[in-house]
């Protein structure tokens, strides 16, 4: 892995590399495979723009697990997650974090990292909208970095969760909540400058969640 060049921005993808295998993993996955439809395209947008991409991912409870180990565990067969893990693998360039806790900042190295890379701007994208990507959130406005979540690369067990989620985030912490095609990088300063939605939805129930096979 490189150095890595210094960025005021930076993709955090939390908790993605999941066995999903929780009480309500299984109305997760759908609306997972939805996202990784947007999600990964994104990622690979960042990495062209030269934006850091960091994996910050829970450890399960494993604490002498490492990146590959969890990987493994979260890919292997009949795991749940395990099609939403490969698809968003990290490129070798990434950046991959475990942390032990909901949030991405609790007891880890990622405020380190980001002042590494000089990083003052956050995109959020993963799961869950209500519990790791709020508590993430949550945290990272008290860094006082300026934030950006996107809307259709999150996703949680039904569109109240999701919807609640964003809405808290942006009525009381002010966080910029958009989709990823309104997410366009300055080629001198990489700013993020993004519309807010017109909506919040997850992808429509009507349609039928993608195979897993």
């Amino acid at each position: 892995m490189s150095a890595g060049r210094r960025s005021d921005t930076a993709l955090l993808i939390i908790d993605v590399i999941n066995d999903l295998d929780f009480p309500g993993g299984e109305k997760v996955l759908p609306w997972a495979l939805r996202m990784v439809e947007r999600l990964g395209p994104f990622a690979a947008r960042m990495r062209r723009a030269g934006v850091p991409v960091i994996y910050v991912n829970d450890n399960f409870g494993y604490w002498r697990s490492n990146f590959r180990d969890t990987y493994a565990h979260c890919t292997r067969k009949g795991s749940r997650g395990r099609n939403v893990a490969r698809a968003l693998k990290p490129e070798p360039d990434d950046y991959f974090i475990l942390k032990p806790k909901h949030s991405a900042f609790f007891a880890t190295s990622l405020v380190p990292l980001l002042e590494h890379l000089g990083t003052r701007k956050l995109i959020l994208a993963g799961l869950a909208t209500n519990l790791c990507i709020f508590f993430s959130a949550h945290d990272a406005h008290m860094h006082e970095y300026q934030l950006t979540v996107l809307s259709d690369c999150c996703a949680a067990e039904s569109d109240d969760d999701h919807d609640l989620a964003l809405s808290q985030l942006q009525r009381f912490l002010h966080v910029r909540v958009c989709r990823s095609d309104e997410v366009h990088l300055s080629a001198k300063r990489r700013r993020v400058s993004a519309k807010r939605p017109h909506a919040t939805k997850q992808a429509p129930r009507k349609k039928a969640a993608p195979s897993t096979s």
